[in-house]
């Protein structure tokens, strides 16, 4: 009889900000529903704090993993 396999519950995603050295960002702490909720705020807070220079945006983004660790998906500074 063939193994019957069991889905595991999906994975609720989030989202958070993070500054140059990847730790969690000392302002935009705060996890968000979607990349482009997160990347909006990042934006948002960089334009009001930093001029809007046309320079890198020094904030990142991760997301967390079914393992309950965090993956980058955007370095600060690109």
């Amino acid at each position: 009889m063939p193994a019957v396999r069991t889905q595991s519950p999906s994975h609720v995603r989030i989202y958070r900000l993070v500054d140059r050295q990847g730790a969690p960002h000392p302002v935009l702490d705060d996890l968000y529903e979607s990349l482009d909720a997160a990347w909006s705020e990042a934006l948002g807070w960089w334009n009001d704090h930093c001029g809007g220079s046309s320079g890198p945006v020094e904030i990142g983004v991760e997301v967390s993993t079914a393992s309950g660790d965090w993956r980058t998906l955007r370095f600060p500074g690109c």
